[in-house]
């Protein structure tokens, strides 16, 4: 069941063709939407959605490839088209940093505690500690094409990575790695690994979404390597999020439909569909009370969705509307 779409003017631009593979939306604990833009972030209140901020790379060359909060705090870190990655407080509206050495676009960030790690359209992966001047503190090369996704366990033991020559990489949790090191386990897709997610209540499961030639939601058991469950979308997976109140998985689609499904775990059954987007939904987020649901999609529009769990059974049930 789909319900009436709210949808933020704000937002009413045209995304080019370059974004479908970034991350450029992410809600933090202190209500804090982000949202990038070619080459600014917007940052918005969660609870108002009045824009509150802007960030400008004044460049008309480069652009935001992937944003990220930090677990705790108001600190946002961007990366750029350009191989940098940059540190910004929003509370005190400066930039704090600036960090390179990627090669290429900076297209997934993910942090660990003060551990920020970025993952770049030539394969690599960077772990930078911003509390020292001599940031760069490990690097993780592999032998795949652009990295697309990038994601630290909950326990912050392990790394999970997705590139688009359909690799999901498994990496050890120790930032101070050196480039020699070797995933602990490597999965095959048959297309790229754009949607990725770590359970919040199993922190050895992981949900990964298949590309264009694929469209296969999977729940892997990654302490074991076994695939515990997969499902057929019918379509490209191109975000993926996962929803703890109601035990739930919920898939951003491309084509043909552009909508979003709702899948009962561990089953993968789909159970709902919100449609509204005319563009493949690129980005999902989460609000911190789990209210709302905040997506962005190639179509240029943004949209804000109302969760309301049923009353009517003990089992519960989200609702969007």
């Amino acid at each position: 069941a789909s319900g009436k779409l709210i949808t933020s003017n704000l937002l009413s631009v045209i995304f080019s063709s370059f974004f479908l593979d970034l991350n450029i939306l992410d809600w933090n604990l202190e209500n804090l939407i982000a949202v990038a833009l070619g080459s600014t972030a917007y940052i918005w209140n969660g609870r108002t959605l009045q824009g509150i901020e802007s960030i400008d790379l004044n460049s008309g060359s480069k652009y935001i490839s992937s944003l990220a909060w930090i677990k705790e705090g108001t600190c946002l870190a961007i990366g750029t088209s350009d191989g940098e990655v940059q540190l910004w407080d929003i509370e005190k509206k400066r930039r704090l940093r600036n960090m390179f050495g990627h090669l290429s676009v900076v297209g997934a960030l993910s942090w660990n505690h003060y551990i920020l790690s970025s993952g770049s359209r030539l394969g690599s992966i960077h772990h930078h500690d911003v509390r020292v001047a001599q940031h760069h503190v490990g690097s993780l090369c592999q032998k795949t094409q652009s990295i697309c996704s990038l994601k630290w366990s909950l326990t912050s033991q392990l790394l999970a990575s997705g590139s688009s020559d359909g690799t999901l990489n498994i990496w050890h949790g120790d930032p101070g790695v050196n480039v020699q090191s070797q995933p602990l386990k490597t999965i095959p897709h048959s297309s790229a690994v754009k949607a990725m997610n770590w359970c919040p209540w199993q922190s050895n499961v992981l949900a990964t979404g298949g590309g264009m030639k694929d469209g296969i939601l999977r729940v892997w058991d990654i302490n074991h390597e076994k695939l515990l469950q997969s499902a057929a979308t019918d379509s490209q997976i191109c975000s993926l999020l996962w929803l703890p109140k109601t035990s739930e998985l919920m898939t951003g689609q491309g084509l043909p439909g552009n909508q979003m499904k709702i899948w009962q775990h561990p089953a993968l059954i789909n159970s709902s569909e919100l449609y509204g987007h005319e563009g493949r939904v690129l980005n999902v987020a989460l609000s911190p009370d789990q209210r709302r649901l905040f997506s962005v999609a190639a179509d240029g529009i943004a949209c804000v969705w109302k969760c309301h769990e049923s009353k009517e059974s003990k089992k519960k049930k989200m609702f969007f509307s």
